[in-house]
């Protein structure tokens, strides 16, 4: 009975220095996404009223954990019966996330200002039930953002150990998958609060204080800057990587180029086509 018992200890130990030692390759090779997953989500859950940032922050993270069980339990389904249908999976998200950069850009370099002040108006004005509703929108696209995020993550962390026993998959891929939720939010979180923490600090006696809530006071609206910046880049660059790696003719294409640039001219230009068609089809509903 005692030596069944240390056996199974035996085991255990066996099966987790195992997941230690996969996890850390599985993360390794998923940290470029999960920089990606980061600057695209903090840009998401900004441009809240300061008492609504965790609230619609919490929304978000328990619809990522959410995205994590429905995702998890598929991807190690699919990997073992149906394998290709991962990749027209990813396929898919690549040409929505493509989408979506391109249409950032195109705001940025045709803005409608008169468009974007009405909308403010219009934030403004809301009354708090429309505010909820407008919440409840941002929220819906984050999390819809983070599912197609999270299938790649999850993926990309399965093929670090599809050579390992079951046991193993299931437990480092889901391990990467947590930490990739908890960490990606946890960080946000800290960033959307930095202005009521610098806030805080200003309010001290200390000179030093003063000065560092000064600092991250003014530097809150520059880092939101920034990360809309490369939120969008980094939507770009993981819809052309999805493309480039699992589409035969993209990847043969481009196969002399650097694989940085080859990832962002290919979004671009699958993004730019998705944008078109889209334009295209709302133009001709609009003609009706």
């Amino acid at each position: 009975m005692a030596s069944g018992f240390f056996a199974l200890l035996d085991d255990i130990a066996a099966i987790m220095d195992d997941v230690a030692t996969m996890s850390k390759v599985a993360t390794k090779k998923t940290a470029g996404i999960l920089g990606d997953d980061l600057a695209v989500n903090a840009e998401k859950a900004t441009g809240f009223v300061s008492n609504r940032e965790i609230p619609v922050l919490w929304a978000i993270t328990k619809g990522s954990f959410l995205n994590k069980l429905i995702i998890l339990p598929l991807a190690f389904l699919l990997s073992a019966y149906a394998p290709k249908v991962i990749v027209y999976i990813l396929i898919t998200g690549g040409l929505f996330l493509a989408y979506e950069g391109v249409e950032k850009i195109k705001e940025y370099l045709f803005p409608h200002p008169t468009e974007n002040h009405n909308r403010r108006n219009k934030l403004i004005k809301m009354s708090k039930a429309e505010a909820l509703e407008h919440e409840k929108k941002k929220v819906k696209s984050a999390v819809f953002v983070d599912f197609i995020l999270s299938v790649e993550i999850v993926i990309i962390a399965l093929s670090t150990v599809l050579n390992a026993t079951l046991k193993v998959q299931i437990i480092t891929v889901s391990v990467v998958a947590l930490l990739a939720t908890v960490g990606v939010y946890g960080i946000v979180a800290l960033i959307v609060r930095m202005d009521d923490f610098g806030l805080k600090l200003i309010e001290r006696s200390s000179s030093s204080a003063k000065a560092l809530g000064r600092f991250l006071v003014q530097a809150l609206p520059k880092v939101i800057k920034t990360l809309s910046v490369v939120g969008t880049v980094a939507l770009i660059l993981v819809s052309g990587g999805i493309f480039t790696h699992n589409v035969p003719f993209i990847h043969d294409l481009f196969h002399n180029w650097v694989g940085l640039v080859a990832d962002i001219f290919t979004g671009l230009i699958i993004g730019t086509i998705v944008l078109l068609i889209v334009e295209g089809i709302k133009k001709l509903k609009a003609s009706f």
